[in-house]
């Protein structure tokens, strides 16, 4: 068959994720119902850029590109797709496909898949593991949800700590079942407590006598099972670390959690900072449709509805204020809508080091005083700015005060809301981000319309 013209363009694609050029020729293959066409497509692409095109495509076209291509879609491709779609995928997998995508996975990545699917599938799932693997799973599921025991794969490679360099490599040659990826052969005691691990480099560059003990490394660290997944994410972030010990109540070792798994964790809480902050809540995904996508964002829109009644509760206080200077109706938003930029900016930075833990209750009140200050600087500036062209334009310098003093007002609260929300969220045992957002833009509103109405009665009445 005759090579298309966006087949060669997709030829000379950027190898940075799925070339979009790709895609069209995929759907058309797609659309003829052109299986060996679709294959030959598909065929170089790297599982997460099929997991990619899977999570881009509509629902009708996946289920189609499914029926003729299902039969190729192996574990990789299962563990890299989005947890949005994944039990439709999944759902689309004849139980034959299904054990045998699964069967070469390790048991993180199994674990992350069962826990995205209903019963019927998880028994295919597990019914299709060797005895030794469904125990393990089994065993991971059975801890607490967003733990490191529901993280760690249980494929690990240990030794005794009186083994010399030359042994561990011997047994690395010999042994069957390693896992395909690992960092660290770990150090245990006769009681299977890890004590410290090597790095496959130091083990391949030190004399075959060395001592393994002799040459681990200064980052060791373990985790236990039952500690959540988020401080797992933290440390290994926050040590740089590839990858680390999971040890039972008993500091007996369970497995091991490596770098990738961490990251997904942390990429995972950054997505759900910002879903819910922007408040859409923290499982919207492309692939939803218009029903679900409105059920998640409805609910903060009606709680921003009855917050937004408080801004409009101020305003009718001043109704006189309005009436005798019509003005004011035109300029009142300038105020708000400054604030309220400035607001999301402060929480933005607030809400970002509470996930990182880089602001703490050791260093709050410096972070307060910090962004009082810039509130109050960012004030000065935009008050100039505002108040003197009201002057210019307007002609009136008692009006250009009061925006001016109105805009300092709004700054120092749109600061100090900004840190102090998530701030007190956190100490309440609350995600920071959650509705962070709604209750910042609220405060900055009512005291910008309060902050102005105020003074304009004040001052020109």
């Amino acid at each position: 068959m005759a090579e298309t013209g966006s087949e060669r363009d997709a030829a000379d694609e950027d190898p940075m994720g799925l070339d979009p050029r790709r895609v069209e020729p995929i759907l058309e293959a797609v659309e003829a119902r052109d299986t060996a066409r679709l294959t030959a497509l598909l065929e170089p692409l790297h599982p997460a850029d099929i997991a990619d095109l899977l999570e881009q495509i509509g629902p009708s076209e996946r289920r189609a590109l499914l029926s003729l291509w299902s039969g190729e879609i192996d574990g990789e491709i299962l563990s890299e797709i989005d947890d949005s779609i994944r039990e439709e995928v999944i759902g689309n997998l004849s139980p034959e496909v299904l054990a045998e995508a699964v069967r070469e996975l390790e048991t993180d990545d199994l674990v992350d898949i069962l826990e995205d699917v209903e019963a019927p599938q998880q028994a295919i799932i597990l019914a299709a593991l060797d005895d030794a693997d469904r125990v393990a799973v089994e065993a991971a599921m059975g801890y607490p949800e967003h733990s490191a025991g529901r993280l760690m794969q249980r494929e690990v490679v240990l030794a005794p700590l009186h083994w010399t360099v030359g042994e561990a490599i011997d047994h690395l040659r010999s042994a069957a079942g390693l896992p395909e990826q690992f960092y660290h052969v770990i150090l245990v005691d006769p009681r299977m407590k890890p004590q410290a691990y090597v790095t496959l480099g130091r083990i391949l560059s030190s004399p075959r006598d060395a001592l393994l003990r002799d040459i681990t490394e200064d980052s060791f660290r373990t985790v236990e099972a039952t500690d959540p997944e988020a401080d797992v994410a933290y440390i290994f972030n926050q040590y740089h670390l590839i990858s680390c010990p999971v040890v039972d109540a008993g500091g007996r070792l369970v497995g091991v959690i490596t770098i990738d798994d961490a990251m997904n964790v942390l990429d995972e809480e950054h997505e759900e900072d910002i879903l819910r902050l922007a408040g859409v809540g923290d499982d919207s995904s492309l692939s939803d449709g218009p029903l679900a996508t409105a059920r998640q964002r409805l609910p903060w829109l009606v709680v921003n509805l009855f917050t937004a009644s408080l801004s409009a509760l101020v305003i009718t206080q001043f109704e006189g204020t309005i009436t005798a200077l019509v003005v004011l109706a035109a300029l009142m938003p300038i105020v708000a809508s400054t604030g309220g930029i400035a607001g999301t900016q402060s929480l933005a930075v607030a809400v970002r080091s509470l996930a990182t833990r880089s602001l703490t209750s050791a260093n709050a009140r410096r972070v307060v005083l910090r962004e009082l200050g810039a509130g109050m600087l960012n004030g000065l500036a935009l008050a100039a700015i505002l108040g003197g062209g009201a002057m210019l334009i307007l002609g009136d310098p008692w009006l250009g005060l009061v925006l001016g003093l109105a805009m300092i007002c709004n700054q120092i609260v749109a600061a100090l809301g900004g840190v102090l929300v998530p701030l007190t969220m956190n100490r309440l045992g609350l995600d920071p981000a959650l509705a962070s957002g709604t209750f910042v833009t609220t405060l900055t509103d009512v005291m910008g319309f309060l902050a102005f109405l105020g003074f304009a009665t004040l001052l020109l009445l």
